[in-house]
């Protein structure tokens, strides 16, 4: 098991296929680290389905309403890109067309995806149970898709 370092930038996944550990970026990202830690304190994430998985690429969830198109009530968040590298384990924040759009949903990189560097804002690594998230059913949309179960902050746990 990975050493959690910081429980309080620590997010505990549980999803249908497994435990994800995610370790946050407050310096690199420090508004939606933020606006992560407080959805997940909310219970928000809990039960929201993996709505779009692409094979070699990404797996998309952080949809109330399973579709994509949907957030929460909160404000839209302001770009927060960095110089981070989109690798294998990185947590970034989607978002629509305009760069201040994100707001609850996030994707979890399959492999390598550098092209995506400085356009996305990067707010975590998954530290441990990175085979788990490859085993999310992959789809555009995904039928029958995978879901959060519960995600917590590592402090609260």
């Amino acid at each position: 098991m990975a050493e959690i370092k910081d429980p309080e930038n620590t997010i505990i996944m549980e999803t249908t296929k497994g435990k994800v550990v995610i370790e946050l970026f407050p310096d690199l990202a420090p508004g939606h680290v933020a606006r992560i830690k407080e959805l997940a304190r909310a219970n928000f994430y809990d039960g929201i389905v993996f709505h779009r998985v692409i094979e070699g690429f990404m797996a998309q969830t952080g949809d109330p309403t399973g579709t994509g198109m949907g957030g929460s009530d909160k404000p839209d968040l302001k770009a927060e890109f960095s110089n981070m590298n989109h690798s294998r384990g990185t947590c970034s924040m989607a978002r629509a067309q305009n760069p201040n759009s994100a707001n609850s949903q996030f994707f979890i990189c399959f492999e390598d995806a550098a092209f995506l560097n400085r356009q996305y804002t990067v707010w975590g690594q998954v530290i441990e149970g990175m085979e788990n998230v490859d085993k999310i059913k992959r789809g555009e949309p995904v039928r029958d898709p995978d879901s959060i179960v519960t995600m917590r902050v590592a402090a609260d746990v």
